[in-house]
């Protein structure tokens, strides 16, 4: 489940983006009740991308800020009540990471659900039925 961090160079202190990686995965794991689950947590993979300043933008002008996104199976995140808590604490912890600095308004999420049978785990394709069964022997 890949979740991609896009920053503005400097919209977190340097050697934040780790730390931002870390506790943005255990939150997802937190709130789908998978935390120390063998199978799912190092299939949570992340990436940072840093823009140089001058190539992000909001309403067509040029803003520092953060971007979360998630692809995930559609049984993830396909609750309310998860989707606003973890995409809320993911906001804060950027906003905590940056000092302050980022506004909440600067920071955007957002989920996508993939077609079922596009995750490859462990060298195979698998369904959500498959990562359901395995999982839960996790």
């Amino acid at each position: 489940m890949p979740i991609t961090l896009t920053l503005t160079q400097g919209a977190l202190p340097e050697g934040q983006e780790a730390v931002a990686i870390a506790r943005i995965t255990d939150s997802f794991l937190k709130h789908h009740a998978l935390s120390g689950n063998k199978v799912m947590t190092p299939n949570v993979t992340a990436h940072v991308a840093l823009l140089p300043k001058g190539h992000t933008f909001a309403g067509g002008k040029p803003v520092e800020g953060a971007w979360v996104e998630t692809k995930t199976p559609s049984f993830a995140l396909a609750d309310h009540d998860v989707q606003t808590a973890f995409f809320g604490e993911a906001t804060q912890i950027l906003h905590e990471l940056s000092g302050g600095k980022l506004d909440k308004d600067r920071i955007w999420a957002n989920g996508v659900h993939t077609v079922d049978g596009t995750w490859n785990i462990d060298g195979k394709a698998m369904t959500n039925a498959e990562i359901g069964a395995a999982v839960s022997n996790g």
